[in-house]
Parts: C-alpha cells; structure tokens; sequence
C-alpha cells in the first residue's frame, strides 16, 4: 500500500512496524484504537536510526480521515504518533507541504486542551503529548511557515486557558519549555500574540487565573531581551501615536506599564520618559492615569524607581500641585505607602503634604488626613513629628467632616497606644497632647463638634466598656495630665451633659404631669425646643423630637427607660443596657443613616446615659486620690501636683454626680483632705462638701459630727479663701447654721485689726456671714462697716508701698494693707447683696466711695503713700465691685451717668491687666444676663485699645453678647413691652450718650475727638449689623434720629452738651451711610425707646436735620465711589462762577438726593498734559508745582484713592496718558470731534463706552484686591496671657490710666483714603494786578478736604473750628481734564522735591499738603497751632493731663473697597453761592474756587441713588497760585510772586505747544504711510 504526499506525485509505500497491523479507514471503532496503540507504542520504542522504512505511514497517519476522526481516542493516538515520529524524523520531518504542517500542529493544538482535566483517564497519554512536543521543540518548525503567529497565538492562547491549580510545577514547566523558544528564536513576535501574554498580568485576567499570571510572568522573565523591542514598540504607538491594539489591551495601558515594572523593569527603559511626556499632559485623564501608576512604581516595596530616574521622580512631585483635585488627590493617597515602605523619601513626601494639608479643595485636606492616619494605624513608629502635626493642625479646620475624621484618628490612636500592657514612654511622650486637643475642640460653638468631643472621650480617651477600677485610673490618668484650656472644656463638658439630663428629666416630670392630669394645660414645645438646641441642626432635631415626645407618650416602657436614664441611681452597666434596648427598639444596628429619629435620639442618649460615673466609680476614684494625696501610689508618678488635681476632679464630679458620693468610706476620705497640708487640698475639699454634704447630718451622722468643729476652725483661723468656703459650707450643711454662725461672727469681730495674724481672714468671714445673715447681724454689721471697714480701713494709709514703676505686680508682692482694703471693698459689697435694698443710703454711699477710688486713681485719700501696681490692684477692685453691685437691679439704678461714665474709662485703663481683667468680669456680667444692657455700650471704648488682640477678644465678646440676647429673644417671643432691655440694638442710646461724654470731647466741633468716637461707634455698630437678617435698618436708624429730636438728661438745658451729643448722632448715622452695604428695608411697628435716665421726651413736631459735624470732619467712605472734579470754562480770560458737580452712584444706603436730574455734560477743550524737565524746576523756584506722582509702597501700607489724569486699560490698570490713543481722555476728545461733524447719535454713543470702562475697571480693580481666604478658619483663643511684657507704651512712660495712646506703627497694615490731584500745569491768563491784589489781601480759602489728624499722640495741625489755617486760593485751568485713579498701597510723594521732614505729616493727613507759607500762617485766626507739632516716634511719651480726660489712640483707619458700579456720570451746572467760613474769605470774581461740600448725614427718608456734590479740586498747582499746602509746623519758603510764576507757566505752555506741533506732524506723517 503507497501513498501520495501533498506536493508531491511520486507515491511513497506504507510500511508498518513489527507487530503492528494495517490502518484503514474500514476498520471499526475499537479495533482501530487497538491497531493505533501499537502503532504508538513502536514509534515510542523507535529511535532516529530507524525511521527511513517509515515516511509512509507518518503520511498516511497525518491525513484527514485521522486528523479529523470523530473518536478523541484515535485522534489522542495519532496525535501521540506524530509527535513521536517529529521526534523520529528530527530535524527533517517527513512533511514537506507547509500547508500539510499547519493542519497538524493546529491537530495537535487541539488535542493538548485534554491537558485541562489532569483527573481524566487520558490525562497520562495527554501528558506524554505534551513531553514528547515540548522536549522535542516540535513547534520550533512552526517559525519557518508564513502562519507561524497564528500557530503560536492559538498554542499560547490554549495553554493560558487551561492552566490551573490542578496542574503539577512539571505540566507548567513543560509548557513553559514548550513556549519560550517560540518567542526566543522566533524573528518576530505578531502584536497579537503580544497581546496574549500581557492580557494575563492585568487585571481582571491576573485576580481571575493567577497560574495564567504565573506562566505569563515567568515567559516574559525569561524572553524580556527578545521581547523588549516589541513591547517598547507597543507602548510608543499607544502613548506617542495614540495607535492601540484592538485588544483588552488598549483599556489597560498603564496598569501593564505597573505589572512590567515589577515583573521585568528592564522592558520600560525606554517607555518611562514617555510618561514623563504624559505627566504634562494637558489632558485630565491622562495626568490622572500616569499619577496613578508612577505612585504605585515609585511605592513599592524594594522599589528603587525614585533613586534611578530623579528627572521622573521630580516630575511625579510636581503632580503634588496639579490643578486637577483628583490627580492632587491620588497623589495624597499615594503618599501613605512612601511613608512605610521608602523612609528615604518622606522629606520629599513631607513637603508636598506640608502644602495640600492646606489645599484649598477639602476633599484633598480630608485625604491627607485618612493618609496619616492610615500609616499610625499601621505603624506608629513611622509617624515624625511634624507628620502628627499635620493632622493637629486639621482638628481645627474650617469644615466639620474634616475636623471629625483628625479628631477621631486622635482618640483612636490614643486608645491604641494607652491600651498596650507594657507603653512605651517615647510614645507616650508622642501622643501627650492628644488629649489635650480633642478637649479643645469643644470650645467650638457648633453641637457636632461638642458631641464628638464626648464621644471620644467614652470610646477612646476612657473607654466605658472598660471595668470600673481600670476605668477610673485611665479617667484620674487623663485628668491629671490635661493642660489648663483642657480641664475647663472637661468641667464645661460635665455641665452640659448635666444640663441635657436635667432637661430630658422636666420633660418627663411634664409629660407624667399631662397623663395623670388631662385637663392641665401643658406647653411642651420649649422643653423640646431647649432640648433640641443641644443637638446637631436644632429646627431638624425639633422635628425628631416631637416624634420622640409622641413614643414616649404611647410607649410606657419607653418611658421608664428614660427615667430610669435621668435618676441619680441608675448605674453604669444599667445605663449601657438601657441604651442599647433603645436603640435596638428604633431599629437597631439595621438603622440606616437617614434614619433621622434614630440618630437624634442616639444623640439625647449619648448625653444623658452616664456610662462613665455612678456611686462605685467615686468610691473607687477617691482611693486613688487619697494615695496619690498622700504619695503612697505610683499611678501619678512624675506628674506634678497630682493629688491637688485629683481632688479638683473631685470637686467637678461633685457638681455633676452630687448623689453618688454618698458611702462613708468617701466621706471619712474626704475629711482627711481637710486637715491636709496643702491649702487648695482642703479648699477644694470644703467646696467638695458644699455639693455634697446637703443629707450628712441623716446619712452619715457621725460624719456630720466629725465635720462641723473643723469647718469652724477654718472659717475663723483658716486662709481668707478657705474662710470663704467654709462658710458656704455650713449653710449648706449644717442644721443650725444661726448659732454656728453667730460663733464665728464674735471671733471674727474682735480680730478685725491691722495687728490680728487673721486680720484678712476676719474681713472675708464678715462679708460672708453678712451676706448669708444679713438680718441676724445687721445693727452690727452696720458699725463695723462705716467705723472699722471705712474709716480705719480704707480712709487710712498706715505704710507706704515699695516705689515701683512697674504697673502691674504678682499676687505675693502686694502688700497685706492692699490686700485688706481689697477685701474690705468686696466685704461692702457682700453686705449690700444681702441686704439686697438701699437702706440708709447705704448703697449711694458705697457707690459714691467706688466711685472715688476710680476717679483718684486707686488713691482714696490722694496722700500719694500707694505704689503704682497696688493702685492698680485698687481701682480694678472697685471698678469690679460696681459691676458686681450693678447685677441687682436695686443698686444698678442708683449709679449715676458720672459714676458710669468713670466706670466706663478703666476699660481703656493705662493697666493691661486692668482692661483684662476688667472686660473679662464684663463680659462674664453680660453673658448671664445679669448686667443690665446699658454695660454693653462700655465696650464701644476698646476700640481705642492699643493692642489688637485685645480688641480682637473684645469684639468677640461683643459678638458673643449680642447673639445670646438675640437667641434669648427668639426662645422668649412673650417678652413684649420688655424687648428694649435685652435687644441689643438698644446699646446704641446707652453708647452714643457715653461717647457724647467723652472727656477728650471738649467741644461738638473737635475733629480729632469725633475720629476717636467714629472708631468707637463703628466698633459697636459693626456687629450689630453685620448681618442684614438680624436688625431692622429703619428702626436702627429711627432709634438714632430719636436722639436727635431729644435732650440730654444730664443737662437738658446745656447748649454745649447736647451739640456734642447731636454731633454723635450726626456720626452715627454717617457710618449707616458709609459703612453699610447690606441694607434690607423690613416694615417695623416697634416705636424705639429712649432711656428716660439719659434724654428727655423727644420733640416730634420739629425734625432736627441740622448737622453739627465740623467740614473738615471725613467719614472715609469704605463704599467704592467716585471723585470727579472738573473746572468751568474760562474763553477769552473771562472767569464765570463756579458750576456745582454731581455724580448720581448706585447705592446700597438709604441717602437723599437733593437734585436727582442729571444735567448735561459741560465738553471742555483736552489738553495733553505737559513734563516739566529738571532743568526748568531748577531753575524755576515754583518747583513744588511738579505733579505728583502715585508710587506703589511695601503691601503694608495704606491704599488710597489718588486723583490723577490716568488711562484705564481694559484690565482695570493705571497708565500714564500721554501720546495714546486710549483711556478716557482721546474717548471723549473723539466724542467731540464726532459731534463737529454732526453725528450726535455716535458721539453720544462713544462717551458711554467711555463711561463703561470706567465703570469696569473700577470694579475690576475692586476685585483684584479681595484676598482669599485661609482654610483654616476654625480658629479659637484659648489663652489670655498677662504678661508685664504687654504693657503698653504710655505705663512705662508713667502715662495716667486712661490716658492710653494707640501708637500707629510706620509698618501698620491699616487702611486710609487718601484723596489728591494731579494734573497738568495750566495756562497764566489772567489779570496779574488781580492776582497781587489778592496776595496782599492774603484772602485764603480752604479746599474743602477734610485731614485727618495726627494718630500719634502730636498736636493737632487745624484750628478749634476744624478749617486748614494753611489753605489759600488758587487758580485752575478751565480746561483741564480730571478722572479717577485707584492708588495702590504707599504715600504720597512730591515728585524731585518733598522733603524729608514732612514724610510724616503726609502719610497722616487725608490729603496731599505743601508747606505753607509763613505769611498765611500769620493771617490764619486763632492760629493755635504748634511749632513744635513734629511727629513724634512711637516710643515718646504722650502728654499728660489731670482728671477724667484721657488721650486715646485711635484704630487707624481701615478702609475697604465696597463694591459698586457707577451707572451714570454727568456734570451739571449750577451756581451755588460760596459758603463763609471764619478762617476763610468769599473769592472774588476774578478768583475761580471750587469746593467740596461734603453732605452731612440726612434723617430723611431712603431713596435708591445718592448724589455725591463734588467742587473741590486737589491742590496740585498751589505755589502758582501764591498758596500752600503745608502744615504749619513745616518750615518753608515764601511764596514767589505772581509775576514768576505767571512766567513759569507761561514757558511751560509754550514748550506743550511745541510738543503739541511735533506730535501733530508725526501722525500727519503716519496717516500718509
């Protein structure tokens, strides 16, 4: 039998080895398997030498009918033949036809998948298949075929697939073998195939079969140098040419950049500047992907990426700063493995998370805070220091998720570190602060953060799950190590918890009240409404409530849970199982977070189960103290005081758990501490006994016994403050309180002596029993106070005190004689509250000797025997004393105006301390509402402090006080005819009527002084009306212009006083006008109320407009405006009157215009301005007529608006105007040029662009100036530091007390506006006979522009009328061209000639100024000006004076640009007639003047434009005019004649018309090319 091979026509014979029979196709099923395992197993015997007879059988077994056979077991035998007979034939097989080879390595490609099941019967024959092919390297014939890929990608692609864990490391290696030298002798590897094996090692391929991963990783390890062309090949037409692979491939591009990484990174040599290229991309996504990957190279453990290619590493950081958030954000996300696995590089991580923990995008700041925390959970050893304080420094970030996830983290790792058996010191010295700044959150104002920080502290700081002894020493551990701001926030936690516990309990004692009394008519909105302002978002937590308020009403069961919640005898465990029922009955751990009820109630829980303290907890608590007290343990070792904080714990315990001390174990503890060596041991412990002792006397009788002889013997013998408490303490405690009382009273009389060793301790002991007993003692009393306490006592100096120049001093340097007339005052004072009545005058004569003590300083007497800190000490006490009188309501209305005024003044005391300790006990007074409103306006008066962080921390008080009334109001909308004592805008009679008394206010006109009370209003006003929603503009501005419709009080009939008080109101209602800009008009019914004790019955049948402000008074409008002045046109030497100008601005104020048409434009002739070279202002002696120039200073200087000829630019800048074709001036000479030729229509429509410009650019540069604001604005004061260091200025220079002086600092970052002119020179036409006439008449005339006077303690440089005694005159150009210019920050300078020395009269004065001239100053009426009014430097003292003036130092005034737009701006003409002024003569015609009227504050009614009046021109061109601009202490030259400065300007405008004809020749010549 023959056969014929394909490709061939000679037949080949077909011979079968010994043993083996003939295969046909006529064979059956079974006997043809039979015949073929023969076959198969002579070729398996048969070696090479042997395969020459053979050629035709292997033919014949690869021909269809074999290959293509329906029975898998004749196809597994042929396929086993023929890789026996490759091995036989080898290297030449006996298949020739390439197509033939392909049909059988595809045949046994197929057969292999039987490898996929190593369980079946076959798999051994299936094996050997796969042995013989792979040692063999059969599929190596496969490279020389034009198929060879599709071959290779169907071989690779099986064995991919079939792979899996059942497989032997032999099967794998035998693919593996069978694989690698096709890509390793191949000459090239087809992209798909490519695609083949990379698929495997990403994902979703890679997670789903990791033994296709494993094989796909180990062939590329072993061929990556074959392989490598084609994969840099890859990726450089995916990421350069944007050319992918049909391919999963295509969708995966950086993750397989990550895989090769870290399976081969020598493949991505070429590939990695590539994604430098990506990395700058300006495509999001892109940037986004190649962050992604480069992170995870960069952070792989042993990764040395960052070391090998810095230009990479580089690049990747600068993604730290994309402006992408999410690219930001993954790189934060990254940083966490950096941190742990790649110490080499956390500098470089550090910094770029220094710089996003402040990002401005919130999601960054939160993901840099889970980053760090994540790497202290893992290791808290890799946390540095400066990483912890990133995450301190976002607990107090500005959003509250931000501000939780910090202070959880915290308390965690707290948790984590304190709950090892064996702590670290080095850790436990890390997380020392932790604490402490989680209790510091809770001065936040919002519920979330106050409810967090408890949770905290029941889950990680004293985990409640703890047992009761563990639980207490972590809680004494945690107390005893807090810092001082965090021990007050622990107590106030206490409280408040208390606080919802006892609300929670009225409300059930209701709700009982209402079930067993139907017909009772119960209110129980307030109590739910107190509860849910407790609670996160109150009107929510209302509406929850309610709800909870109806299931507690149906629920009985319910209901005795909370009770027993609220009882004083419910335990801990109990409290846990309580809550955890409660829960579990509003839905449970299945309780979603939108489950609004379940979380409120987890709230109300939250705070009124007491999980941390019942009566076993203090028993076991007061142990530990007692041995630390007694030094005995070792739990508190190395900390300082211990055992005094331990009974301060104690002490805060009491008020909260009073009923759970109540063993008497804890008692007999207790009464240890009181024979304790330690005076706050048992101070704290009679305090102790106070709270707690109330049933002793039936409970613990023996104890009651024990206590009472020892209280005694501290009340008459024991320190003035333990006197104090023991006192308090048997009213408390003991039964028959009179008669142990009435003992101490007869020992404590006859020891009131200087020479008594208890002589203080007798003073304090008396005001105590006179204020608990002040019927049983009070004939007695009566004849201690007025013959011992105020005649021997306080009328009587015995020493002198150390001399000291010092104003403040220690406790302990107070000399005992001080320290008794303070007791003494307070003494007084304890004695009139118990008396609680006026009796005999008692109280008058009180007030009127604290009234005295203030008045002299602190020196009743005035014998000059005090040092200055004891003087101090005297008159903060008695300034105390009548604020502590003035909280009942009895004595509060017996202090006088002059009393309150004196009382006023110690807020701006000489003494830091003073005016610290002062506004402290102020504010404390005010804040529970004991103080009545009036004491809010003393507040007005630290504007003039002359730190800012005590006028910060005042203003903040202010803020507090005024949302508490206003809080109080909406939660008592019953109060009705009484609003006016607890709405705070009432403050502004009582503040305007305390600043009309100023005593630095000696006349209504004094313009220093009104600047001073300006500061101080604004400081008032600005709170109140900050915020549109919380006043009503019309009854603010009702209740001032009532004032001025009335009288003072205090001299109805003093002409003076009530002028001053006129010019008060005048400023007030001038700062609504200016200031505010949140005006919303709201209909009010409220008729305001004047205090009848301050002003008499206003007089509404006349309506005061009169203003009594003086003209040279500014308001400095914070509003952003317009200042427009123009000249009238002069033809033909002709002069005209002066035309009145108008702007008509778009304003938010309600103020009146008086002319609300807009009159036509006047068009006046442009005239370029002209350079003055230095040449001609050398040689000229009018020098100073130079322009002035607008120079940009340091960023702390003040911002002025300047008037100069400008050129706006469409981006809001300042250019000088010369020889350009934009900005204002060419618009409106082109709007001219249009008009000669007729076309109004355009010429009108030109000079509106030009006025929108200008309206754009003054917004745009509006705009520019905003600062953004900082992220972290959550910030709180936690610390009043009194250091003698903060004493101001004036106290070392032996300053009297209220006579404080704010030094403005040449480096202050205070604002002003300041208003100036610059302009052109203009032309000398005129009469010159005119002109002399009027110098020899020395007529002078004042610009109308206010100055703002010196705030540096110089004499004031103006008149008693406010006028500039060194205004005069000056001619102006009819044809000058003036607009508005922004200045930025920096003083004025004269350009080439300002001098020196009146650099600081410049940067003072609201104007320009010039020298002026000796002759006008002698001219000026009741000049009073000084010579020596040089400024002064900061450090010289200010002068003194006697009485209650005082010299304060006004805020410099700060000035911000409101935004505004201009909608119109028009000249109108106008003839007003001049107005007279005692310094100042009428100009005559000749004389063109033009002024400045500012408009005093209207009280007519709101109106939505205002109408700026505007004459006044800057004096820019004075030296011309004869006049100057200086102040008069500034020497200067005399003024030149006429007749010079005609010449100068005359030559001057003969050079502007030659440069006038240059200019026109050259655009002439420019229009013909």
């Amino acid at each position: 039998m023959s056969i014929i091979p394909r490709g061939s026509t000679k037949p080949v014979k077909i011979l079968y080895p010994p043993g083996c029979k003939e295969v046909t196709e006529d064979l059956g099923k079974d006997e043809l398997v039979r015949r073929l395992k023969l076959i198969a197993r002579a070729f398996q015997d048969m070696g090479q030498d042997e395969n020459e007879p053979y050629s035709g059988l292997a033919l014949h077994l690869a021909t269809d009918f074999f290959l293509d056979h329906a029975n898998k077991d004749v196809r597994l035998l042929v396929a086993c033949c023929i890789a026996d007979i490759f091995r036989v034939f080898a290297p030449d097989a006996p298949y020739r036809d390439a197509s033939h080879l392909k049909e059988i390595f595809m045949f046994l490609i197929k057969q292999l998948r039987g490898l996929e099941d190593p369980n079946s019967p076959t798999f051994k024959r299936y094996f050997y298949l796969l042995e013989n092919l792979a040692w063999v390297k059969s599929f190596n014939i496969c490279i020389e075929l034009d198929d060879s890929q599709e071959i290779f990608c169907s071989l690779f692609q099986l064995m991919f697939s079939i792979v899996n864990e059942k497989h032997s490391s032999k099967v794998k290696n035998f693919m593996m073998d069978m694989m690698t030298p096709l890509i390793a002798e191949a000459d090239i590897v087809s992209q798909e195939l490519l695609d083949i094996i990379l698929i495997n090692i990403v994902e979703p391929h890679k997670t789903q079969n990791r033994h296709a991963y494993q094989i796909a990783r180990d062939l590329l390890i072993r061929t990556s140098n074959n392989i490598e062309p084609y994969i840099q090949a890859f990726f450089n037409n995916a990421l350069m040419l944007g050319k992918t692979s049909e391919s999963e491939l295509s969708e995966h591009l950086y993750d397989l950049i990550y895989e090769l990484n870290g399976i081969c990174p020598s493949v991505l040599l070429a590939v990695l500047p590539q994604l430098e290229f990506k990395l700058k991309s300006n495509e999001e996504a892109e940037r986004k992907a190649v962050t992604r990957v480069l992170a995870k190279m960069f952070s792989d453990p042993g990764s040395s990426l960052a070391g090998q290619n810095k230009q990479l590493w580089f690049c990747f950081l600068g993604r730290f700063n994309d402006i992408s958030i999410t690219v930001r954000t993954i790189c934060v996300q990254s940083a966490q493995n950096f941190l742990i696995h790649h110490p080499d590089l956390q500098k470089d991580i550090i910094e770029q998370l220094k710089s996003r923990q402040h990002d401005p995008e919130e999601t960054v700041r939160m993901e840099v805070v889970n980053t760090l925390l994540n790497v202290a959970r893992r290791d808290f050893s890799n946390m540095s220091e400066e990483l912890i304080d990133f995450i301190k420094e976002r607990t107090r970030d500005k959003k509250y998720k931000i501000r939780r996830e910090a202070l959880l983290g915290l308390g965690q790792l707290y948790k984590s570190v304190m709950g090892q058996d064996d702590v670290q010191q080095r850790l436990v010295d890390k997380i020392h602060w932790f604490k402490d700044k989680v209790f510091h959150a809770y001065y936040q104002n919002s519920a979330e953060d106050r409810l967090l920080v408890e949770r905290i502290f029941n889950m990680f700081l004293v985990p409640y799950t703890l047992p009761t002894l563990e639980r207490m020493k972590r809680l004494f551990l945690l107390y005893a190590t807090l810092d001082e701001h965090a021990v007050k926030a622990f107590t106030e936690m206490l409280k408040n918890r208390n606080l919802v516990r006892m609300l929670v309990r009225q409300l059930l004692e209701a709700l009982d009240l209402s079930i067993n009394n139907p017909s009772a008519q119960i209110y129980f909105h307030p109590k739910l409404a107190a509860i849910a302002r407790t609670l996160p978002d109150p009107q929510k937590s209302l509406d929850q409530m309610k709800r909870l308020h109806h299931l507690l009403r149906d629920d009985k069961k319910l209901q005795s849970f909370f009770k027993m919640l609220v009882s004083p005898d419910c335990t801990c465990k109990r409290a846990q199982e309580i809550v955890k029922e409660v829960l579990k009955k509003l839905g449970g751990n299945n309780a979603s977070p939108q489950n609004a009820l379940y979380n409120t109630v987890k709230y109300v829980l939250e705070r009124i189960a007491s999980v941390m303290i019942d009566a076993a907890a203090v028993d076991l608590l007061v142990k530990h103290v007692d041995e630390t007290v007694r030094s005995l343990g070792s739990l508190t070792e190395g900390i300082d005081n211990a055992g005094e904080k331990g009974v301060k714990l104690l002490l805060a315990l009491s008020t909260v758990f009073p009923n759970s001390f109540k063993s008497e174990e804890t008692f007999e503890i207790m009464l240890t501490f009181l024979k304790d060596d330690e005076e706050v041991v048992v101070d704290t412990a009679l305090q102790i006994f106070t709270n707690t002792g109330q049933n002793l006397h039936a409970a613990h009788p023996n104890i009651y016994t024990s206590l009472l002889p020892i209280l005694q013997s501290l009340a008459k013998i024991g320190t003035p403050k333990q006197s104090k408490h023991a006192i308090r303490c048997i009213n408390a405690v003991a039964q028959n309180k009179e008669a142990i009382l009435s003992h101490v009273f007869e020992h404590v009389k006859n020891h009131i002596n200087p020479d008594s060793a208890n002589y203080i301790t007798s003073i304090v002991a008396l005001g105590h029993i006179a204020q608990l007993c002040p019927e049983q003692f009070s004939s007695e009393i009566k004849t201690i106070v007025s013959k011992v306490i105020v005649k021997d006592l306080l009328m009587q100096d015995r020493t002198s005190g150390a001399p000291s120049t010092d104003s403040w001093c220690p406790d302990h340097q107070v000399s005992e004689e001080t320290q008794a007339k303070i007791q003494a005052m307070k003494m007084l004072v304890r004695w009139l509250l118990g008396l609680k009545s006026n009796v005999n005058n008692s109280g008058i004569s009180t007030l009127r000797l604290l009234y005295t003590v203030i008045i002299h300083e602190g020196d009743l007497m005035e014998k000059g025997k005090i040092n200055k800190p004891e003087l101090a000490r005297l008159r903060l006490q008695a300034g105390c004393c009548m604020l502590k009188l003035a909280e009942e309501l009895v004595f509060a209305d017996l202090i006088s105006r002059e009393q309150f005024q004196a009382l006023a003044l110690l807020i701006n005391d000489g003494c830091y301390h003073v005016r610290l300790k002062f506004a402290l006990k102020l504010h404390k007074g005010l804040m529970c509402m004991k103080l009545p409103l009036d004491f809010m306006a003393i507040f007005a008066l630290a504007a003039n402090d002359p730190m800012r962080e005590r006028r910060n921390q005042i203003k903040q008080f202010l803020q507090q006080n005024i949302n508490k009334r206003r809080e109080y109001l909406k939660q008592n909308p019953s109060i009705g005819n009484k609003i006016f004592l607890y709405l705070p805008d009432y403050v502004m009679p009582y503040t305007i009527h305390l600043l009309a008394h100023d005593p630095d206010l000696k006349t209504y006109d004094h313009v220093e002084a009104l600047g001073n009370i300006k500061d101080c209003l604004w400081f008032m006003m600005e709170p109140l009306v900050s915020r549109s929603e919380d006043y009503n503009y019309q009854f603010f501005r009702r209740l001032i212009e009532n004032i001025k419709q009335a009288k003072d009080a205090q001299g109805p009939d003093d002409e003076d006083m009530n002028k001053k008080l006129y010019a008060v109101c005048d400023v007030a209602l001038g700062l609504l006008q200016t200031n505010i800009t949140n005006v919303v008009l709201k209909e009010s019914n409220l008729d305001p109320i004047l205090p009848m004790r301050l002003f008499t019955q206003p007089d509404k049948t006349s309506f005061n407009t009169q203003s009594y402000l003086p003209k040279e008074f500014n308001f400095d409008n914070k509003r952003k405006g317009v200042y427009v002045f123009a000249e009238p046109q002069q033809r033909g030497g002709t002069n005209k009157q002066i035309n009145l100008q108008e702007i008509i601005v778009e304003s938010p104020g309600p103020v009146v215009n008086p002319n609300p048409t807009c009159p036509r434009e006047q068009r006046h002739k442009q005239v370029r301005k002209l350079k003055i070279t230095e040449k001609e202002k050398d040689s000229s002696d009018s020098s100073r007529d130079a322009e002035f120039l607008l120079t940009p200073e340091k960023e702390n200087e003040n911002e002025e608006y300047a008037l100069k000829e400008v050129e706006l630019s469409p981006t809001g800048g300042h250019d000088k105007m010369e020889d350009t074709k934009e900005g204002i001036v060419p618009q409106k000479a082109k709007a001219r040029r249009l008009k000669k030729k007729g076309d109004e229509k355009k010429a009108s429509k030109t000079r509106q662009t030009t006025l929108d410009e200008f309206s754009l650019s003054s917004q745009d540069n509006t705009s520019q100036e905003t600062p953004t604001d900082s992220q972290d604005n959550v910030g709180m004061e936690l610390s009043e530091k009194s250091t003698d260091s903060q004493e101001t200025t004036t106290s070392d220079c032996k300053q009297t007390r209220r006579k404080t002086v704010r030094q403005k600092s040449s480096d202050s970052n205070d604002s002003k506006v300041k208003v100036t002119q610059q302009s052109s020179l203009p032309s000398m036409k005129g009469n010159k006979e005119t002109q002399q006439k009027e110098k020899a008449k020395g007529k002078t005339k004042d610009s109308g522009t206010p100055k703002s006077t010196s705030r540096k303690g110089s004499k004031s440089n103006t008149d008693s009328s406010g006028t500039d005694s060194g205004a005069k005159k000056r001619k102006i150009s009819d044809s000058e061209e003036v607009t508005l210019a922004k200045k930025s920050k920096g003083p004025l300078v004269e350009k080439n000639s300002a001098p020196k020395n009146v650099e600081s009269d410049l940067s003072s004065s609201a104007e320009t100024v010039l020298p002026s001239p000796s002759k006008s100053r002698s001219r000026t009426p009741s000049s009073s000006q000084s010579s020596s009014g040089s400024f002064k430097s900061p450090t010289s003292p200010p002068p003194t004076a006697k009485g209650l003036s005082r010299k304060r130092a006004a805020a410099p005034e700060k000035t911000v640009a409101k935004k505004g737009r201009i909608t119109r701006g028009v000249l109108k003409d106008s003839s007003p007639s001049p107005s007279k002024s005692s310094h100042s003569e009428v100009p005559s015609p000749a004389r063109k003047t033009v002024k400045r009227t500012a408009a005093p504050p209207t009280l007519n009614k709101p109106v939505e434009k205002v109408t700026l009046k505007i004459t006044n021109v800057r004096r820019a061109r004075s030296m011309i005019n004869g006049t100057s601009d200086g102040e008069d202490n500034i020497e200067t030259e005399p003024s030149k004649s006429p007749s010079k400065a005609t010449a100068l300007a005359e030559a001057i405008q003969k050079v502007g018309l030659e440069k006038e004809e240059v200019r026109g020749k050259r655009n002439t010549k420019a229009k013909k090319k």
